[in-house]
């Protein structure tokens, strides 16, 4: 049985930073995976967007967290090496009711402490994005908005978390949670890979957290999911805008959100819609989601050149609702979802769940890991840990180097000077560091996401082939070993 501290179950961006938050004191964590990879579940699909706190209820430990991360995003992200585009945001209205909604989001936001933000006209506004639809009425521009890369993000922190002593297990999904056997402390944990023993645990496990929550015998907490469609534009239509638009329906209901992404693509949507027994995958994409985005992007911005669209893709978000007992000792679902984050600790305190963590989870996700970290430390025990090092090196990225750095680089190494992905200019040695990361790709998509090779306008046409190849030769197995995304999405069925 392996022994440890903390373990952490989940992979996403709540779990990998919980992982880098715990072992800045002196505690010996693990981070369990039941996946091939890390980022695989509602952290790889969402907005991308860094929020400010404008619009969240006043007083509340969601505000708190999210006013103060916007604020701190930027020396984050240059602590993880991450790109960040704290390029700000404009809420746009076109009539009676947005005006309201804007004005009410405006007042909140002052109370919350969001910095900079600024009530526009409609002149005002088409100074600023030209090319937004001309009746547009008014405006709030909050400048501590901003876009990072989720993938990026996630795996920074694990990777940091790892060298700082964090052992993160993957393909290892947990079955059970029992107390300490023995009269023991802790829990005992029962997975496919074997027992895993723990003083405390920190449950992140995304769509399975409340799974994960009844486990250890707590199904206080029920997540119910909806889904949401998404496009990508080719960085052909990069500069069509320069910042996070929202866009306030006069009718109840979702609007138009466009958003200018790190890598210079714009981002549509999403859509909102409840996941229906029958669909078998979370990020399935509808049609009925996609022509509603086109609808309201001819309202919004008309001439966003939609015919640069190069992929659509299919998001899940985690709603949580408490559930009861009744008379009969049945649990029962309440109505209303939770507004707050809903972080649910056990009677002893070692056993903290994050269920249905939702917007704005990505922008909070750091400060969610300072803030259970430093509880589990002070129930522990656990004093600061001084070697703990927040500082990554960015990863290389020949698109973004001057040509002499290049020429020295491939002269050293003369796989950086074979280009794979043509879309996006990334050579054979940035995707051979993916592979040889710690965590390191093993996947297709997860040499995606680690060096953004298949995200360009043939979505992978030219360059899979070799990916695979690549990927067998650095992992030593043979061709249809490879998968897509794990599982059995293989790529080659046979020689």
């Amino acid at each position: 049985m392996r022994k440890y501290d903390v373990i952490v179950i989940g992979g996403g961006l709540l779990g990998c930073f919980a992982a880098r938050s715990l072992v800045r004191y002196n505690l010996k964590v693990a981070l369990l995976e039941k996946r091939e990879d890390l980022c695989t579940g509602i952290s790889r699909a969402n907005t991308a967007i860094v929020y400010s706190g404008c619009d969240t209820k006043s007083d509340s430990l969601k505000t708190t967290l999210c006013v103060k991360a916007a604020q701190d995003f930027s020396r984050l992200c240059s602590q993880l090496g991450v790109r960040y585009n704290k390029c700000g945001s404009l809420m746009i209205s076109f009539g009676g009711r947005g005006d309201e909604v804007l004005g009410r989001k405006f007042e909140k936001g002052t109370v919350n402490g969001v910095r900079g933000m600024k009530m526009l006209s409609g002149p005002e506004v088409l100074a600023l994005e030209g090319n937004i639809a001309s009746h547009v009425r008014g405006g709030l521009y909050v400048p501590e908005t901003g876009t990072v890369m989720p993938w990026e993000l996630c795996l920074a922190a694990a990777e940091n978390a790892a060298a700082n002593g964090a052992e993160i297990s993957l393909n290892t999904e947990v079955l059970g949670i029992e107390p300490g056997r023995r009269d023991e402390e802790g829990y005992v944990l029962q997975t496919n890979a074997g027992e895993f023993k723990a003083r405390a645990v920190i449950n992140c496990a995304g769509m399975s957290a409340d799974s994960v929550l009844a486990l250890a015998g707590d199904p206080a907490v029920k997540i119910v999911p909806t889904l949401g469609e998404y496009f990508i534009l080719d960085t052909k239509a990069s500069g069509h805008i320069g910042h996070v638009i929202f866009h306030e329906p006069e009718e109840k209901g979702k609007g138009l959100t466009l958003v200018p992404t790190v890598d210079g693509n714009i981002l549509v949507g999403p859509t909102e819609r409840p996941f229906n027994q029958g669909e078998s995958e979370f990020f399935e994409t509808a049609k009925e989601g996609a022509n509603l985005l086109r609808s309201l992007v001819s309202e919004v911005i008309p001439s966003l050149p939609m015919e640069h669209v190069i992929n659509s893709f299919g998001a899940v978000r985690p709603n949580p609702f408490i559930q009861t007992q009744n008379a009969r000792g049945a649990w029962v679902t309440e109505n209303k979802s939770v507004n707050d984050l809903c972080i649910i600790e056990s009677e002893d305190g070692k056993m903290i769940s994050l269920v249905g963590i939702k917007t704005p989870g990505l922008t909070c996700s750091n400060e969610i890991g300072l803030y259970i970290a430093e509880k589990i430390s002070e129930r522990l025990g656990a004093a600061q840990n001084a070697g703990f090092n927040p500082q990554r090196e960015p990863t290389v990225r020949l698109g973004e180097m001057k040509q002499s750095e290049r020429a020295e680089l491939i002269h050293s190494n003369p796989s950086y000077g074979k280009i794979i992905c043509r879309c996006r200019g990334i050579s054979e040695g940035e995707i051979v560091d993916a592979i040889h990361r710690s965590p390191g790709a093993v996947t297709l998509d997860g040499v995606k996401r680690r060096a953004g090779t298949g995200s360009g306008r043939c979505q992978g046409g030219f360059c899979s082939q070799r990916l695979v190849e690549i990927l067998a030769r650095e992992l030593g197995c043979s061709t249809e070993a490879i998968t897509k995304h794990g599982g059995d999405s293989w790529v080659v069925a046979a020689k």
